[in-house]
């Protein structure tokens, strides 16, 4: 059995402060006894990977040379930021989450080789490439008459989507509040609690945005460019009872004005005026970072309240294997229904390095995702 040679995107961070971006040819081994090598058919480009892609370089200094068919993407990297990048200087990281594709060669143990030929889906970085060698415990399986594009988005998404409820549930909430709802990780949050009966308020940028959830059954949707924002909110969480806000921008007053308005909404019923606010605990939990200025809030909203990080994997790892198995057999029995995620565009490796391509989907504008098929 020889090695088999493809084609994987790498992003280095030069010791003079450069970010370069290549794809390189690289050997993909054969497969050990518990081991799967898995062509890759289909890799989104998800907001979560353009940190490890992009870093904090600055994208007005971008520039792409080389060839069509080999770019070579480079930016410059404020000097100020370098010092929290020592530990990926002078290393080529691979990247991409997650991936869709096709068992090509299998181990000789059992269930290794009962993969062999299967369409299964994968999380584990290294994804933005053509092959990639994976422990055969660790893919997923895909349903009869699922695609590749099918299956590629089904772990970020989607758990991240359960892992709020699961969240919910565990700290005692009812209710959420969830900003750029009408993401592909947002529709999936609207689809969840419409069947499971979760009250969910729904805080999108446009009103395009509010259209299409309400077409898709959401009953609590506000619209943040609204003049009327910060009142239709506070209604909205009244009627809802929600305490729990997962915010997606980061950056910028919205987290500040979740937790203003669910005081707002508490205090509708207060029986007695309390200088220290509700004493019901108010949580808002940052995930992403569509803005990247800084967090701005005005404390308003008493004492009983938090706001702190929440991330996929540290969740998976606190929620055990137990939830982690529950989570991902409902993944697969309605990923073309509540799990289905939508791509703008769809396109090879080195057509994800092109100028046009980066701009489009380094905006992280709702609705423009982009899906990388790396045999293409």
């Amino acid at each position: 059995m020889t090695e088999r040679t493809g084609l994987q995107l790498r992003s280095t961070v030069k010791p003079d402060g450069e970010l370069e971006i290549t794809l390189i040819d690289q050997a993909f081994p054969e497969p050990g006894p518990d081991e799967v090598l898995v062509r890759i058919d289909a890799t989104p480009i998800n907001p979560s990977d353009l940190g490890l892609l992009f870093g904090p370089a600055d994208l007005s200094t971008l520039q792409v040379g080389g060839t069509p068919e080999r770019p070579v993407v480079t930016a410059r990297i404020p000097e100020r930021t370098m010092p929290g990048l020592a530990a990926r200087v002078g290393k080529r990281m691979p990247v991409g989450n997650e991936g869709a594709g096709v068992v090509v060669a299998a181990g000789a143990s059992p269930q290794a080789q009962a993969l062999q030929g299967r369409l299964v889906a994968m999380i584990g970085g290294a994804m933005y490439a053509q092959y990639r060698v994976m422990k055969a415990a660790d893919v997923l399986p895909l349903p009869e008459g699922a695609t590749a594009a099918d299956g590629a988005s089904c772990f970020v998404n989607p758990l991240t989507s359960l892992g709020f409820v699961e969240t919910m549930r565990r700290d005692g909430h009812t209710a959420i509040v969830h900003t750029a709802a009408a993401s592909n990780l947002g529709q999936m949050l609207n689809r969840i609690c419409l069947k499971d009966g979760i009250p969910l308020v729904n805080v999108v940028r446009k009103p395009e945005q509010a259209a299409l959830l309400r077409g898709q059954g959401a009953t609590q949707v506000i619209d943040s460019s609204a003049p009327t924002f910060m009142a239709e909110l506070t209604d909205a969480i009244a009627a809802t009872g929600a305490t729990l806000g997962f915010d997606a921008t980061g950056g910028g007053r919205l987290a500040g004005q979740l937790l203003t308005c669910m005081e707002a909404a508490l205090n509708r019923n207060a029986k007695e005026y309390s200088r220290y606010g509700s004493d019901t605990h108010k949580q808002v939990y940052i995930y992403g970072t569509l803005d990247t200025g800084p967090t701005e809030f005005v404390r308003n909203f008493g004492f009983s309240w938090g706001m702190g990080g929440w991330l996929l994997f540290p969740f998976m790892n606190k929620a055990g294997p137990e939830v982690a198995a529950r989570m991902r057999k409902r993944v697969v029995e309605e990923l073309k229904t509540t799990f289905a995620s939508h791509y703008s565009k769809e396109v090879s490796l080195a057509q994800a390095l092109s100028a046009d391509a980066i701009a489009a989907y380094y905006r992280r504008s709702t609705g423009d995702k982009y899906l990388i098929v790396p045999s293409r």
